[in-house]
């Protein structure tokens, strides 16, 4: 069988689904511990710089008072400077430059009318003094806010955090300006290594996932490889093929399903052939009957001509009745049936008015049963009859034949009693299968399927058909019908079927 190729395999896309949702659910994990980290770490820079100039007054002589200390682990000197016991603003920014002495990865200037005029001595950290593009901007930052300012500049330095403070006193001309700056680069450098060592961890975890969700997803999928080299290899001529069902799992409850499907598959087949294989033996019979006598009559004889016709035309409606029955037993294994809900009692007295047209033996009802069945009347009533039938057929002459209903252990049983020869144990297992007797003989008229369609209507009810001994001599037929309502009819048994077995086999 050729298979249409596919671009990607089942299990390609499971694991790329897999990867998939792991990458999204790490790449959300870091991002978002990053943020968090980034945004803690440009707080504490924020309360640092803040904690550095409190000290320091503002042109509008609002006197600020840091009694808070600076932040954990801040590696910067402070000191309250109080602007009224200076005299000039150059004075004022000498001595704040250099008592509030800048840490690492910080710095600082006092900026003298828009010119860097004074360093720390102490250079811990990094030199702004020569940005004279950071300095025009602050200047005009706070000429223009008329007070302190914080912001963020991208320098060649890299990303500065500053907070710069204006500073000016009365009946002094000149306009300073202390600026402190942060390199955000460097303080946001071990959030940046713990980002990478992140990356480079979930790199791993990815990979580690890769490899073990590879060979899982190809553990779960064998099942399902093997259900498809299964399916492949079943044909007509070989349907014993079935898949190795272990384990408790989803996968396995398919893996039982398939295999019960294809017993189903195997059995309707095998019943198929078997009746393709009667039917082609019981029309060949009648078929070479009468093209022998064709071939031997003589067209010039009428006696001959006539005696020819009949036969033939017996063998024809042998033919007819065969077909109709083939066609009877096909529809009660199709389960075609018009359920309802049927009164024992009523079924037994049509029974009874039935078979007392048949002639040549003395009929009697000797039981009836009062329940009611979920059932076909008509398939019942055909099967009831069908059996007593037969026992007119293979009883001697003018010999009694009870019927009778009884209801038993929650089911009905409908029953025909004969005394005639009876069927041997050996033989109880076979006269239901198609075409078949009991004692294997032809003399007695029928198509050989009458058992077998008593059959298939009886487990299509959901019940079954016995054969027992009669006391005296003869044998007993009971057809088994669960009772019950429409409301709760029993699954019917299809033909075929090898998951249930037969209490009595053909």
């Amino acid at each position: 069988m050729t298979r249409t190729p596919r671009t990607v395999s089942a299990r390609v896309r499971i694991l790329g689904a897999i990867l998939a949702v792991a990458c999204v659910g790490l790449a959300i994990v870091g991002s978002v511990t990053f943020l968090v980290q980034r945004e803690r770490v440009l707080a504490e820079i924020d309360d640092r710089l803040t904690s550095q100039i409190a000290s320091l007054q503002t042109v509008a002589g609002t006197n600020t008072d840091s009694t808070a200390p600076p932040s954990d682990g801040a590696p910067t000197a402070t000191e309250n400077l109080d602007i009224d016991h200076y005299t000039t603003v150059v004075e004022y920014l000498r001595v704040a430059v250099a008592r509030l002495v800048p840490g690492r990865n910080e710095a600082s200037v006092g900026i003298l009318d828009g010119q860097a005029r004074y360093r720390p001595a102490t250079l811990s950290g990094f030199d702004i003094s020569q940005d004279q593009a950071l300095i025009d901007r602050v200047v005009a930052e706070t000429t223009a806010a008329g007070g302190a300012v914080r912001g963020t500049a991208v320098t060649d330095q890299g990303s500065l955090r500053y907070i710069a403070v204006p500073v000016s006193m009365a009946g002094d001309d000149h306009q300073g300006v202390y600026l402190r700056a942060v390199q955000l680069d460097a303080e946001l450098a071990p959030v940046t290594l713990s980002i990478i060592t992140y990356g480079i961890a979930a790199g791993i975890v990815l990979a580690a996932i890769g490899v073990v969700g590879w060979f899982v997803a190809g553990r779960l999928l064998s099942p399902l490889r093997q259900l498809r080299d299964t399916a492949d290899s079943i044909t007509l001529n070989e349907l014993g093929a079935r898949l190795p069902a272990q384990g408790n799992d989803d996968i396995t409850d398919l893996t039982r399903t398939v295999n019960s499907m294809l017993d189903r598959l195997e059995g309707s087949v095998d019943t198929q052939r078997q009746l393709l294989d009667d039917v082609r033996h019981e029309l060949k019979t009648p078929i070479t009957i009468v093209r022998g006598h064709l071939e031997l009559m003589n067209p010039g004889d009428p006696a001959d001509v006539r005696a020819t016709r009949e036969i033939g035309m017996a063998e024809l409606d042998r033919m007819t009745r065969l077909v109709d029955d083939i066609d009877l037993l096909a529809a009660a294994e199709d389960d075609q049936f018009s359920m309802s809900d049927v009164e024992v009692e009523a079924l037994t007295d049509r029974v009874s008015e039935l078979v007392s047209v048949i002639p040549g033996h003395d009929w009697s009802v000797q039981q009836v049963g009062s329940a009611r069945i979920s059932g076909d009347q008509d398939r019942l009533l055909q099967a009831w009859l069908q059996l007593a039938d037969n026992a007119a057929k293979y009883t001697p002459a003018d010999s009694p034949i009870e019927i009778g209903s009884t209801i038993v252990a929650g089911e009905a049983q409908l029953w025909v009693r004969d005394h005639g020869p009876g069927i041997p144990p050996a033989a109880r297992h076979r006269i239901f299968r198609r075409f078949d007797r009991a004692h294997g003989k032809r003399s007695i008229g029928g198509s050989g399927l009458g058992l077998a369609i008593v059959d298939a209507i009886t487990k299509a009810h959901g019940g079954r058909c016995t054969v027992t001994d009669t006391e005296g001599g003869g044998a007993t037929f009971t057809i088994h019908v669960p009772i019950g309502t429409t409301t709760a009819l029993p699954a019917p048994v299809r033909a075929g079927d090898v998951v249930l077995q037969r209490e009595a086999a053909e």
